[in-house]
């Protein structure tokens, strides 16, 4: 089987991060990574928070503490709240660990020695009211293109445009609110990515096919624009300092890099930390993960602000080096998540947040519904009047009612054990036939890593089960043949056996409760093969089993009221 080395963007530091970040990368990596555990692969997830950079420090000052107090508490908050949605990375790392430190200084080295770094001198805005040189996220303005008027000097988040501080309109401080601004000369490191963007231009010819068309059309845009130098420092107190046994003077005056230049290689930090925190007696090597690593799949999730940065500027730090670090070969980029057509936003707490939708519902109501309508070819908005019905067409009607009446109608029945009853016939023979047949369909879409189709054929699986017990009806079956509604019942609950299983990567608590259900000896399956499906005959007869809770709870219009009140959200909005 393959090597899968799997990467989300990271979430930024500065605050519990809302659904539309949790769609755009960390939960369909989650679900991939589970489905290719299930399937026999070797798979190591890696994420962390991303902790350097403006935002960091802005979101410091407003909580009155220090930055790395700050980012210290706030990558606790974060991680219980991923660990809350049942993401299962291998490790969660920091970018300001030292790991993370080390590996940064030492690309900058190599990138410094094959003459990709070039010390330039620029004029760079400075706030007479702050008294400092201001980074480009510490300025905000008018973007020139779309209108926007809180961009910042580095990107507009309404239009994802890159900027320059002095590209803005009516630019302001974002630390004092003052416009009291003039540009000075200051020096700072450029990466020469002019000079690596015919070898990032070949590089996407050999990999970048396959990709999906939300991927390579951002990457090569880019390219067909020309790729610029970019200033790889800042002006900050909190970062991965300029080593000073290659730059004194920039050391010296307390340079740091820029957060888009360390922050793709805490990628690396990140496993580096998983290395160093193995447990005693275990050996994990790191390094065969990212270094001359061809037997390596290595894929990245993300939404479509972060595609230019991990296919274009970060590909070009890598083959800057001239060493072999391994590259991405397929981006998975994601559209945005809406809030009833508007743009979920973290610093103006506009939409769902991760820590509010956990308060609410268990995270599979949320997994499930995430993925089923992940923002794959557009953009999706959430509502919740179509969460509601998602959750209770699909969850609570299709799958959980189904496990409920299956267990509950065996125990009144024929007690506490799976009934033998009559030999498969040629109703089951078809139902096995149909099972295997969605069961591929399934495979094939997590394969291609194309969840919304995934869901689809998931929730068909589901429904496949429901349609036979109609067409059987056991509750009429009983009165004239007992045994044929004891095969009935058992091939449902075989049924349930398999949704147990390959449902999994979507509503894993669920799965477990499914799993736990029955008694089952040596139950240490990881997947169902298509064979097996359609046989239908995992659990043998006389396997204790119980009726769990009811799996899923229907959203009420009540419930819905509540939500709106709180959230906001206009039905007719929804309806239109």
């Amino acid at each position: 089987m393959a090597r899968h080395l799997i990467t989300s963007a990271l979430p930024y530091i500065n605050g519990i991060k809302h659904l539309g970040n949790m769609v755009g990368s960390m939960l369909p990596a989650d679900v991939y990574a589970r489905y290719l555990r299930q399937t026999g692969h070797d798979v190591l997830y890696i994420c962390a928070t991303d902790e350097h950079g403006t935002p960091a420090e802005l979101a410091a000052k407003e909580a009155g503490l220090p930055v790395d107090t700050f980012c210290s508490e706030q990558h606790l908050a974060q991680k219980a709240i991923y660990d809350g949605f049942a993401l299962r990375f291998d490790h969660f790392g920091r970018s300001s660990s030292p790991e993370n430190r080390e590996l940064t200084q030492h690309f900058a080295r190599r990138l410094q020695a094959n003459g990709f770094i070039e010390e330039r001198a620029i004029r760079q805005v400075y706030s007479l009211a702050d008294e400092r040189f201001l980074p480009d996220r510490y300025i905000v303005g008018t973007c020139p293109h779309c209108g926007y008027d809180k961009a910042r000097g580095d990107q507009c988040e309404n239009c994802t445009r890159v900027l320059d501080p002095t590209d803005l309109i009516d630019p302001r401080s974002a630390i004092s609110g003052s416009s009291a601004l003039e540009v000075r000369e200051t020096k700072h490191l450029f990466l020469l990515q002019s000079k690596l963007a015919g070898e990032v231009e070949s590089w996407i010819d050999e990999v970048g096919g396959e990709w999906p068309t939300l991927a390579s059309s951002i990457a090569r845009k880019w390219l067909t624009e020309g790729l610029q130098d970019r200033a790889i420092t800042r002006d900050l107190e909190w970062g991965v300092p300029v080593p000073a046994d290659t730059w004194p003077e920039l050391a010296a005056d307390g340079k740091v890099f820029y957060v888009w230049f360390d922050a793709p290689i805490e990628y690396i930090g990140s496993t580096k930390e998983w290395a160093d925190a193995a447990p005693d007696g275990e050996t994990r090597d790191w390094k065969s993960w990212w270094y001359e690593a061809d037997d390596v799949r290595y894929t990245e999730f993300m939404a479509k602000d972060n595609v230019p940065f991990h296919t274009v500027m970060f590909p070009a730090t890598e083959l800057g080096t001239r060493e072999p670090w391994k590259k991405v070969d397929y981006v998975k980029a994601f559209n945005w998540l809406t809030y009833y057509g508007g743009k979920f936003s973290t610093s103006q707490r506009r939409g769902i947040f991760t820590d509010a939708a956990l308060d609410l519902l268990p995270a599979d109501y949320w997994r499930y519904f995430l993925i089923a309508n992940a923002p794959e070819s557009d953009d999706t908005s959430f509502t919740w009047e179509v969460f509601s019905s998602s959750v209770n067409k699909d969850l609570a009607d299709t799958l959980g009612n189904f496990v409920n009446r299956v267990l509950s109608f065996s125990r009144k029945r024929f007690g506490d054990d799976v009934p033998a009853g009559s030999a498969a016939g040629e109703a089951e023979a078809k139902l096995g036939e149909q099972i295997a047949g969605l069961l591929a369909e399934y495979e094939g879409h997590l394969d291609t890593l194309q969840f919304r189709k995934a869901a689809a054929a998931l929730r068909a699986l589901w429904s496949a089960g429901n349609s036979y017990l109609e067409e059987k009806a056991p509750w009429m079956e009983i009165k004239t043949d007992p045994d044929g509604a004891a095969l009935t019942l058992r091939t449902a609950m075989n049924l349930i056996h398999l949704y147990a299983v390959v449902s999994e990567p979507f509503i894993p608590s669920s799965s477990a409760a499914m799993r736990s259900a029955f008694a089952l000896a040596d139950d240490d399956r990881t997947w169902v093969s298509q064979d097996e499906a359609k046989s239908l005959s995992f659990l043998p007869p006389g396997t204790p089993f119980t009726v769990p809770p009811v799996l899923f709870a229907k959203i009420t219009e009540e419930d819905l009221d509540t939500y709106r009140e709180r959230f906001g959200g206009n039905p007719d909005d929804a309806a239109a």
